[in-house]
Parts: C-alpha cells; structure tokens; sequence
C-alpha cells in the first residue's frame, strides 16, 4: 500500500539523470573550451558600468552574464522567468557558474548585463564555437546551404491611427512629468485623440474616416507644438533636465514623420514608399519587408547559412529588403573567411539564382552549385551529374527546419529587445544558444553506446 508522505527527504540532491542535464553538462565544457572569447564580454560589460562612490553587491562575472544570455534564449524566456528559474533551478544555477548558497540575480541585473553584450561579441562566440565543431568533427564547412527568412520588431500592427495616438499620448507622458519636476508646458488631449483612433477602427469606409482622421491630426499637431515649446523651455534650464530633453529630441522627429505620412497618405491620396515609412515610433528601425508578393512582415530580413550539421555557420541582418541574388556570392565569401576555404558545395534558394552568381561561386573555388529554381541558370553548369543535383535540393530542403527550429524554440519569431543594436544582439545570440544545443547533442550521440 502507498505511503501518504515521505517520513524523511534525502540529504544530499540526487544526481541528475534527465537527458536535458547530460545536454547542459555538455554545452558547460564547450563553453569552457572557449574561454578566451570571455575577454571580449568583460569589455562590453565594463563599458555600461559607472563610477560610483557606493559599494554595493558585486556584479556578474562576464561568464556568468554570457551563459545567463545563453539560458535566456534556449528556453526563450523573459528576464523575469529567467530570474526564476535560475532561482530554482539547481542545475541551471551550476551551469551559470552561480553559488548555490548565494542570491540569485535579479530580472533588472540579468537585463542590464545581458544587454550589454554586443552583436560582435556573440558573433566571435559564434565561430569560436564553429573552429571547435570543425576540431571536434561534429562541422567540416564543406557543405553550405543559405537561405533568408523574415525576424520580425516587437511592434503592433502600424496603422496610421495608431501611430497619431501612441504619438500623443508619448508626447503628453513626457510633458506631464517635465511639468511635474519643473513647471514647463504641458497640454493634455489624449482622451480626444483615443476616441479617435478607436472611432477610425470601426468605421466602414474611408469617407467616414476621413474627417475622423482630420480631427486627430488636428490633436497631434496640438501636441507636437506644445512639446516644442516644452522642449524650448527645458533646454534653458541646462543639465538638469537633460533627461527630458533628450526623450523630445528622440521623439519629436519621428511625431513629425508620422504625421506627414498619414497626411500624404490618408489626406491627399498619395502613396508613400516603404522606404519613406516609419511603422513605430518605439522601434523606428523596423524595415517593411514584402514576401513572396503576399505577406507584410515588420521586421528586417536576416540571411543565414548552415552546414550538414544543422549548425548556423553565420547569420546577417539585412538593411532594408535587398534581392536575394545579391547576397549569395557574399556568403560564399563570408564561409570561406570563416573555415579559411570555400565550400565544395552550396544550395540556395530559387531567389538567389543568376548566372553571374554561378560563374562568381565556381571561380572561388566552390565545384557543385546549386539552386533550387534555375531562374535562367542552365542547368548542367550547376553540377556536374543530376544525382548531386538531386542530394543539394534535398540538401536545402533541410535548413527550413533550422529556421523553423529557431523561430519556434529560440525566438527568432519576434525579438523582445528594443534598438537596431539590441536586435543584432538578440539574433546573434539565440543563433549561439542554438549552435550550442545542437552541437552538445551531436557530442552525447555520439558517446551513447551503439544497440546490439
């Protein structure tokens, strides 16, 4: 018969068994075997650090804050989940080189010295981790297939509307607490222009939202001069309302920008082009980027190339929408500043077929080329047999799944981190973190024993 309760806990935690643990273990002596890269985390923490005469708890190491990244985007978890779980987590807390008698960190120390870690460091993680995989075996670099996919802001869904209200009631926030430490200016129309918006929802047709959208322009430009002037009178009261003073000058360009497409678009029927657009005035940098001619995504485009491991060799985030057909030659090159040759050979998508790009991959060095639609590219001077063909489509086939792997359990759907910086950063990292993953599991395969 069962027991209704245990009559005494063991003293000591049991050893770990679970196939998780044996992937962390292993992931914890890679990142060991790359210590030197530790060098260039420190400089990047140490530059976000201030002199301050307090002394208070010391901060985390830069080994602590880089695996601390690491766990963060291989359970794609936020700061304050992170927090928890290293918190109870003893195993994780081993893995982070954390004391499992002291304080874990907290959300706000973990965001600090995690954001603070640079795209160029992560990406030295990056290949040191690939010289390692080559070392090891488990990554050769002579296969290469690239694709592009689509990583999307942390934005809503930019409707013009929208746009003028959350202008308003940023620049009526700023105002309101400038007003509050100094006495500057300040108006308040949020109430009217979130009628507005909401009014423009649900109006049917453009006739009637029309004059809906001519009264919130009326709002926001109301409020955009105010905080001119606001802004006006700040500047004269020197340092000590520099704070308030830089948030105006962040946003008042962009309150500006949004107005004048709304204006152009909605007003006077004229089309305004993608380049031309801003989607947020919180993450200005979002790129409007088309798909295929049927889906808008907004976010920027990110280029990316795997090896047969399943290994992400190297990742770039694109500055607008550039054709596809640009970016193969420099991948090639960017592979062979990687592995120190080229590869033998690489598969790309249909988009990235010309016959320049052919004859420019084939003159590095690179033997079989393949894309997977011609696109005007004749067939037999890709390779040199339909059966290598035939194993390179099937070949780029397989990086679908890698990026449908990231985007689902590394958060390549949607980066949660605010700036162009940070978002370089975030990629970066969870392509680390998966790298990570998948070359630990390649080392436990390869050590479990074989069935009879």
């Amino acid at each position: 018969m069962r027991r209704l309760y245990h009559d005494q806990l063991p003293l000591r935690p049991t050893e770990a068994q679970h196939p998780r643990a044996a992937e962390l273990l292993e992931m914890s002596r890679l990142l060991d075997g790359i210590r030197e890269t530790l060098t260039a985390v420190r400089h990047d923490l140490a530059g976000r650090r201030r002199v301050s005469v307090k002394k208070g708890r010391e901060g985390l190491s830069a080994e602590q804050a880089l695996r601390a990244g690491l766990v963060k985007q291989l359970f794609d978890v936020s700061y304050d989940e992170l927090a928890f779980h290293l918190e109870d987590s003893l195993q994780l807390r081993a893995f982070c080189r954390l004391s499992p008698s002291a304080k874990p960190p907290k959300r706000s120390a973990l965001q600090a010295n995690i954001g603070a870690i640079r795209r160029k460091t992560w990406e030295a993680v990056n290949q040191a981790l690939m010289l390692e995989a080559r070392k090891r075996k488990v990554e050769d670099g002579r296969w290469m297939r690239t694709d592009a996919t689509v990583v999307e802001s942390n934005i809503h869904p930019p409707l013009d509307s929208a746009l003028l209200w959350d202008s308003v009631r940023v620049l009526t926030r700023i105002m309101r607490r400038a007003h509050e430490d100094f006495g500057t200016t300040a108006c308040s129309h949020t109430r009217r222009a979130k009628r507005r918006s909401i009014a423009i929802l649900h109006a049917g047709t453009m006739e009637r939202r029309r004059p809906l959208y001519k009264d919130l322009l009326l709002v926001a430009n109301w409020t955009l001069s105010c905080a001119e002037q606001a802004m006006g009178e700040l500047e004269s009261m020197g340092n000590d309302a520099i704070c308030r003073v830089a948030s105006l000058r962040h946003f008042l360009p962009l309150v500006r920008k949004v107005i004048d497409q709304t204006e152009r678009r909605v007003l006077h029927g004229e089309p305004v082009p993608a380049q031309d657009k801003i989607v947020s005035i919180f993450e200005p940098h979002t790129d409007i980027i088309r798909k295929d001619r049927r889906a808008t995504y907004y976010g920027h485009k990110v280029t990316l190339s795997t090896g047969r491991s399943g290994l992400v060799l190297d990742v770039v985030v694109e500055d607008g929408n550039p054709a596809d057909s640009t970016l193969a030659i420099r991948s090639t090159e960017r592979h062979a500043a990687l592995f120190g040759s080229p590869p033998d050979r690489a598969a790309f998508d249909g988009g990235f077929a010309s016959k320049n790009n052919l004859q420019e991959i084939k003159r590095a060095g690179t033997t079989e080329v393949c894309f997977s639609k011609p696109a005007g590219v004749p067939i037999d001077e890709m390779t040199t047999t339909p059966r290598i063909r035939r194993t390179l489509k099937r070949f780029r086939a397989g990086i679908e799944a890698g990026i449908s792997f990231l985007k689902r359990s590394f958060g390549w759907a949607r980066v949660t981190w605010t700036g162009l910086p940070r978002f370089h950063a975030y990629v970066w990292c969870s392509a680390v973190a998966h790298n990570l993953l998948v070359f630990a599991r390649a080392l436990v395969a390869r050590r479990a024993p074989r069935p009879a």
